[in-house]
């Protein structure tokens, strides 16, 4: 658990372009520091050690603002920006080089028992307030817009965005039919119509005068 410490700086040097140094990193951080604790207590968790694992976690969550399940099966060079409000449960499994903004939860519906929590693949990014909910599979290369709402399956190389979430991009391409530059401006619309309903009543009008000449 503690082979990967000079990796898990660098991603956060790398990824965050505020960053000066491997010390604000190391002292100044929540992210890195959630996700290094977070380390020491899936130790401890792995090793049948719950209750120390849980003290470890919530004294974490307290100084961090960022509560991840000692339980929770994470992969190398997550970086976790801002953080506050992050939440990650006991049965998430998260794949590499994942990104995870402030107020996202990966969290259960209350339904399921078991695989309760989300599955993710490689180079994932959830956006800020997102929530993905239940044992869903989020594949490589996603990204889950901020304040969406994940609760189906996401494939491949995808962009989800919407409450509840919807494909809009899978594979560069877009999915949807949305066109927010060729949309029809409804005043317009019944400005049209109005000026079609005038024109016709002043024909009729022009009928009634010369049927009374």
């Amino acid at each position: 658990m503690f082979n990967n410490l000079n990796e898990e700086i660098k991603t956060f040097m790398d990824r965050d372009p505020a960053c000066r140094s491997k010390w604000e990193v190391l002292f100044l951080y929540p992210g890195f520091k959630a996700i290094r604790k977070y380390r020491y207590a899936h130790w401890f968790y792995k090793h049948n050690m719950f209750f120390i694992a849980r003290a470890i976690s919530q004294k974490a969550a307290r100084k961090t603002g960022i509560e991840i399940h000692p339980g929770a099966e994470i992969g190398r060079r997550i970086f976790i920006d801002h953080g506050v409000g992050v939440v990650i449960g006991e049965t998430t499994v998260i794949g590499d080089d994942v990104l995870i903004y402030q107020g996202a939860t990966l969290g259960g519906t209350g339904k399921d028992t078991g695989k309760r929590h989300p599955t993710l693949g490689n180079h994932v990014m959830i956006g800020a307030g997102a929530k993905v909910l239940g044992p869903v599979k989020i594949g490589n290369h996603v990204k889950v817009a901020a304040g969406a709402v994940v609760l189906d399956n996401i494939p491949d190389h995808s962009t989800a965005v919407g409450v509840p979430a919807r494909l809009v991009r899978q594979n560069g391409k877009r999915t949807d039919e949305l066109d927010q530059i060729h949309i029809p401006d409804p005043v317009s619309q019944e400005l049209c119509k109005l000026h079609h309903q005038i024109d016709k009543l002043k024909k009729e009008l022009e009928a009634v005068k010369n049927e009374n000449i």
